[in-house]
């Protein structure tokens, strides 16, 4: 009988959190997630937008992000929690398979408290960078069109909306994107 020895070293989920990318001002830092933080997720993606939805919206959102995309994205995602480990924003992105000069923002969320003070901003320049340096030359995502403050803080970063197949309150939607009754808002930015 042989014994085998892992040349990988320990599963990253065993070891201590990931070193920071980097450190904002107030002791926050900035890192890629592992899968381990996925329950933190969960409960802000259910508690930091204050009710929307109902319960439905809570888990619509939970369900959103499941835990693979901090197994296999986890380079091109991003965190930000306080020195005591809280957790204030994060970013979940990826880049495309299908579509190499595209990366794709699939969910971001910042702490209701922490909101206007730069932190979302940070994640997406992160991410823009990762998109980069990756050789990607765009980056899309999308949203609801009743999510009116994801609307225009897309648009202030520099996102234009795509045309669609239908306008509604003035925005360019495509119906039923994400299945009956789910339209939304289909946004590009140019890096």
């Amino acid at each position: 009988m042989t014994e085998h020895h892992s040349t990988h070293g320990p599963h990253p989920d065993r070891c201590a959190r990931p070193d920071p990318i980097a450190e904002l001002p107030g002791g926050s830092i900035v890192r890629h997630p592992v899968a381990s933080d996925h329950p933190g997720l969960q409960v802000a993606l259910g508690d930091w937008w204050g009710g929307l939805g109902g319960e439905a919206g809570a888990l619509q959102r939970r369900l959103l992000v499941p835990r693979l995309f901090l197994q296999h994205f986890t380079g091109t995602s991003f965190l930000v929690e306080r020195a005591d480990r809280t957790l204030r924003a994060f970013l979940v992105g990826f880049l495309s398979q299908s579509e190499p000069g595209t990366a794709y923002i699939h969910f971001v969320g910042v702490h209701p408290e922490e909101r206007r003070t730069g932190l979302g901003s940070a994640l997406y320049g992160h991410f823009f960078a990762a998109a980069r340096a990756a050789g990607r030359t765009h980056v899309r995502c999308i949203t609801s069109p009743t999510n009116l403050n994801s609307v225009a803080y897309h648009t202030r970063m520099g996102f234009r909306m795509e045309p669609g197949d239908h306008t509604l309150d003035g925005l360019p939607v495509h119906r039923d994107y994400d299945g009956p009754g789910l339209d939304r808002v289909s946004f590009v930015r140019e890096l």
